[in-house]
């Protein structure tokens, strides 16, 4: 079962989600709109799944920035967001898909327990000129049934504030 937004709200103020920083005129009747943060790693293709991925470090500016196709972007979120209570999941927003910009692909499930700033994953299918603060996607909060179960607790990503590159590499080799 998904929150609404009045939910969200009464949880945030029961300490049950973490969204920090948190602003109620980012609800919305279903979900939260988080935020673009001010770096990117920006890759070149093609990527090596056996080799440690090195991109280049870009800090953005109220200039912003052109994302260009055939490239791959990993941001984060501005907020750091979580819950002890429920799974989040991390979603793109329709305007910003509809500009061709694409996120959260592969990796839009968050785990009961886990309160970070997320890695985004960018794509774009043309040029498109993003800026930091951005409301670039929503995150949405489920309600658990059955055991809770945190295993992933010590989940290698979680305990990153800031993109983070792939360690499959590390399995590969």
């Amino acid at each position: 079962m998904i929150l609404t937004k009045q939910e969200i709200l009464r949880q945030v103020s029961k300490r049950n989600i973490t969204i920090s920083p948190f602003d109620t005129n980012l609800l919305n009747p279903n979900s939260y709109n988080y935020r673009l943060d001010y770096e990117l790693l920006e890759f070149d293709i093609p990527l090596d799944c056996k080799k440690k991925s090195m991109p280049k470090k870009i800090t953005l500016t109220d200039d912003g920035y052109i994302l260009q196709p055939n490239k791959l972007y990993l941001a984060n979120t501005y907020e750091s967001i979580g819950s002890t209570k429920f799974v989040t999941q991390l979603i793109g927003r329709s305007s910003v898909g509809r500009l061709g910009l694409f996120l959260q692909i592969t990796a839009p499930l968050g785990h009961v327990g886990t309160n970070h700033n997320w890695t985004l994953e960018l794509k774009v299918v043309q040029p498109v000129k993003i800026y930091p603060l951005m409301k670039i996607g929503q995150v949405t909060f489920w309600k658990i049934k059955g055991r809770k179960n945190n295993n992933y607790i010590n989940g290698e990503y979680k305990k990153y504030s800031k993109a983070q590159i792939s360690k499959l590499y590390k399995e590969l080799s």
